[in-house]
């Protein structure tokens, strides 16, 4: 399946006052691996910048002044997303402001987003996963164990490449596994988890055998299995089974 975890960042909230997408920033997985393919654009949204909106991702109406405008992007932007899992935190917001800029280009069809992609919120799976606790992205961060050293301030890409780390991470899945233990396959980022090959000339790893202390108390917890399972524990069966 091809995923496109998806952020915004806006002039301020909410939509319906008229504010706008300054910064969309999207990763792509398939298969759920990171395939190196993102779309990251500044856009100039023809209105102010609220204090309280920069404050929180540091993009200025100076900074904003000379980028294009959500129509110069808007096709490039359609064929990235179309026809995927938008992996989102907060699907309501992004998804609202997304529709919000296609209606005001006239483009109907293309202003109801569930119509071309499936949405996967991660908040409201956090939500079910772990209620009453909080699950904004950094608290999933540490959660998790996904490094967010780099997020002082919110940035659509880097926000977007955290939360695949982090959608990743809370279903099952790795982000950072080489099998050659070199290189990264995560836009150059350092790979903790990646397999180190162990010299077969190494010292050999000495073999601690379980004392008669220990195989009584072992044979006395499999007889207890045994006892209130009414058959043999797994391990005895095993044991059985290798012996004839």
């Amino acid at each position: 399946m091809r995923s496109v975890v998806l952020d915004t960042e806006t002039t301020g909230m909410p939509v319906t006052e008229g504010h706008r997408i300054i910064e969309i920033g999207c990763v792509e997985l398939q298969g759920r691996r990171l395939t190196g393919r993102h779309f990251h654009v500044y856009l100039q949204p023809d209105r102010t910048v609220d204090e309280g909106a920069v404050a929180v991702h540091g993009i200025t109406d100076d900074f904003l002044a000379d980028k294009p405008r959500f129509a110069d992007i808007a096709e490039e932007f359609f064929e990235f997303i179309k026809g995927a899992q938008l992996i989102i935190h907060n699907a309501a917001f992004d998804i609202g402001f997304i529709e919000d800029e296609f209606s005001r280009l006239g483009q109907t069809e293309r202003a109801d987003v569930n119509a071309h992609c499936t949405v996967l919120d991660t908040l409201l799976m956090a939500r079910e996963r772990h209620p009453g606790q909080r699950n904004s992205l950094d608290a999933l961060c540490k959660r998790y164990d996904v490094d967010n050293s780099n997020r002082d301030l919110h940035g659509a890409l880097l926000d977007a490449e955290i939360l695949a780390d982090v959608w990743l991470a809370m279903t099952g899945g790795q982000t950072h596994l080489s099998l050659s233990g070199e290189g990264s396959e995560n836009g150059g980022r350092a790979q903790a988890s990646a397999i180190r090959r162990l010299s077969p000339e190494r010292q050999r790893t000495r073999v601690i055998r379980a004392g008669e202390q220990e195989l009584a108390a072992h044979a006395e917890r499999l007889a207890a299995i045994e006892k209130a399972a009414g058959a043999p524990p797994l391990w005895l069966q095993m044991e059985q089974a290798q012996q004839q």
